[in-house]
């Protein structure tokens, strides 16, 4: 049975890191992230928080940089205000695709192992949020889970199909499901949103690592 978002994850609080720090791809994934970050950023919005497992490496890395964090789960958000006190952090309890990012304000934004429940059409409309976010050359940064054939990902899409039929759900309603896209089609629309310069940096099994730059200009 399908579970609401953030239902799914509050009724697992008490596994979430223990299961996530346990994936070795995952983990390794963690790590990677932060250090393919961009040297110069300074704010950052961080998509699906969570309990902040992403930002222990970021912030061993960038101690002073200004984090907003948007995430369903107040159980996730209570547990990622406790483990950094004394970092810039603003936390918000929202559903990302309907809180409004504004235009022009961050350096950098992240999401990780957050948006492979989102269908095609869902996911670039997030990402032209995204894009009018960051500032001119500005990075977006995504580690997820992802396919590498259009079988595996129709597959997993004609699934949540039957299962959200069979329990009356509509397709705009956010439930917890895997739809993991392939790479080609995560790039397809990023640059369909308006990034020009998307390319796959980094890859542990499922585990992917793209960046999109909102503008690159020639020195």
């Amino acid at each position: 049975m399908l579970e609401k978002m953030d239902e799914f994850f509050e009724n697992r609080i008490d596994s979430y890191e223990e299961h996530m720090l346990s994936l070795s791809h995952i983990k390794n994934g963690y790590i990677k992230f932060a250090e393919l970050l961009p040297e110069n950023s300074k704010y950052y919005l961080n998509l699906g928080c969570g309990t902040g497992l992403e930002l222990v490496e970021i912030f061993k890395r960038f101690p002073d940089i200004y984090v907003t964090g948007i995430d369903m789960s107040q159980k996730m958000l209570d547990i990622l205000h406790n483990k950094f006190p004394d970092k810039n952090i603003y936390l918000i309890k929202a559903n990302y695709l309907e809180y409004d990012f504004g235009n022009d304000i961050y350096d950098t934004v992240i999401s990780y192992q957050t948006l492979h429940h989102l269908e095609h059409k869902t996911k670039t409309n997030l990402y032209k949020k995204i894009f009018n976010a960051l500032v001119p050359n500005g990075q977006y940064i995504e580690c997820d889970y992802m396919v590498f054939t259009q079988e595996e990902e129709d597959f997993h899409f004609s699934e949540s199909e039957k299962l959200r039929l069979k329990q009356g759900i509509n397709n705009d309603e956010i439930y917890h499901f895997d739809t993991p896209c392939t790479v080609k089609n995560q790039i397809m629309m990023l640059q369909k949103a308006g990034f020009i310069n998307v390319k796959e940096e980094w890859r542990d099994k499922n585990a992917v690592k793209i960046r999109a730059i909102k503008y690159q200009f020639n020195n």
